[in-house]
């Protein structure tokens, strides 16, 4: 962002790509998009898109139509007062489209730098010059139509680290609360130690929302508190926390308390930061089925299928006998079964969990891993690597394998959390099952035996065609 304005002030008039600001909720993109416009000068307008269905919301109604008024651009550029304002378009991942039109359509024409000097608004009927206005758009996700995402530039906003969370609610959050609630900076303090407790058992999230709205309660309590008693002020430590925000909402991730067999931590991201995925698997009496539970997308189903295949075409390196693995079903389970998980990246730890419940051997339980696996065993890259460290490092691994071609990713990760684990690249399932697992498999050698080998004796009285004759 600081290059792009870097070069529209040495450049009295740039066309340059359209920023698109992604990230989770609450991790400050509209807020963003305000500062940029204090630090360079120029007005601010946000147009919220979410919801939007009706192409004539952005190019207006025709004066045909009783009623008819510009589209909420022209009227955007009105409430700016110049023509060079910086405009916002909130939440375009949220755009719908019905028998009306597409209006992700009629923004292509909006944010493409070649064509906006002509922008035809229907109500206007005259050409107008979009070309001065820097255009900033915001998602959730990318889930967007392919020709409107070729004419923006994606930044990724990230969630937040615990420490980054700290220093958010010291510089701003607190100050801003204290004010909303008149409270005085020393009628209310909170220790480093409660607030860190705060984010981890009472929030959830990616941004920094909750965390406010839980600032917010704390503070409500504590004029309470003010009015009914004597006190003069109120501090809140790790000690009286729960008096003052209540029963702890969440489960701080955590590790098992020993080495088990069958039981594998893996890494997941989602929308709102990076979690701690247990993958349990046992085996049981059967005929060769394998079963998954834990409410399990395709994708997730089909990483389930290929550790499997890949661990019974090397069950001779892995000490396992043929006959035992068509006699034993395996049932793979990922807990928190109300929860949809999808993606391919837990296959490691899916593959890791097969082969320690058909071999007895246990799962190391300060490793945790991620990656997608093949059938040849190879380790391929994931995404979301940043999130799923944070998540480790808050459980309290000690040791993350992380497939190798995600190792030029370690640059965008924090000092302090690349410090406080020891991440280890692999590329073979074989290195992943070393490190994982508390001893290595004994390789077996095994012929099948000269009787099922032989065919059966044929029955007396039995036909060529297996038909009994009497």
């Amino acid at each position: 962002i600081v290059e792009y304005l870097a070069v529209q002030n040495r450049v009295r008039k740039v066309k340059g790509p359209i920023l698109c600001l992604v990230g989770p909720p609450g991790v400050g993109k509209t807020s963003l998009g305000k500062s940029i416009a204090r630090a360079t000068g120029r007005n601010f307008v946000r147009m919220s898109l979410g919801g939007v269905r009706d192409e004539a919301e952005i190019r207006g109604h025709r004066r045909t139509y009783i009623g008819s008024m510009p589209g909420k651009v022209v009227q955007g550029m009105k409430k700016a007062k110049s023509s060079n304002p910086l405009f916002l378009l909130d939440e375009v991942d949220k755009l719908g489209a019905d028998w009306r039109g597409d209006p992700s359509s009629a923004l292509l024409e909006v944010l493409d730098p070649e064509q906006n000097g002509t922008f035809n608004d229907h109500y206007l009927e005259v050409d107008y010059d979009l070309s001065d206005v820097m255009f900033i758009t915001t998602a959730n996700t990318l889930r967007l139509p392919q020709p409107l995402l070729d004419r923006m530039e994606v930044i990724r906003i990230p969630g937040y680290t615990e420490d980054e969370k700290v220093e958010i609610a010291r510089r701003h959050l607190i100050d801003k609360q204290l004010a909303a609630h008149g409270l005085k900076s020393e009628e209310w303090t909170i220790s480093d130690g409660a607030l860190r407790d705060l984010i981890r058992y009472y929030t959830r999230e990616a941004g920094v929302r909750n965390l406010e709205r839980e600032l917010a309660n704390l503070q409500r309590k504590a004029v309470k508190a003010l009015a009914t008693s004597e006190a003069d002020a109120i501090e809140i430590e790790n000690e009286n926390l729960e008096t003052y925000a209540g029963v702890r909402k969440f489960r701080f991730g955590q590790t098992e308390l020993e080495d088990l067999v069958g039981v594998t931590t893996g890494l997941a991201w989602t929308e709102v930061g990076g979690e701690i995925l247990s993958v349990e698997a046992v085996v049981m009496p059967g005929k060769g089925n394998v079963k998954h539970t834990g409410k399990l997308g395709d994708v997730m189903q089909e990483s389930v299928e290929a550790a499997r295949s890949f661990v019974r075409s090397r069950m001779l390196r892995f000490g396992i006998a043929p006959p035992e693995f068509d006699r034993r079903d395996i049932h793979v389970h990922v807990p928190e079964g109300a929860t949809p998980k999808d993606g391919p990246s837990a296959g490691v730890a899916m593959c890791a969990s097969i082969v320690s419940a058909l071999t007895g051997i246990p799962v190391r339980r300060h490793v945790a891993m991620t990656g997608e696996i093949t059938l040849r065993g190879r380790v391929l890259p994931i995404g979301g690597l940043k999130e799923k460290l944070l998540a480790a490092l808050r459980a309290g691994i000690t040791t993350v394998l992380i497939p190798e071609e995600n190792m030029k990713d370690l640059a965008e990760i924090p000092d302090n959390v690349k410090n406080s684990l020891e991440i280890v690249p692999v590329e073979t399932v074989d290195e992943v099952l070393g490190r994982a697992l508390t001893d290595i498999p004994t390789p077996i050698d095994w012929q099948p035996s000269e009787a099922s080998e032989t065919r059966p004796p044929a029955v007396e009285g039995a036909t060529f065609g297996g038909m009994v004759t009497h």
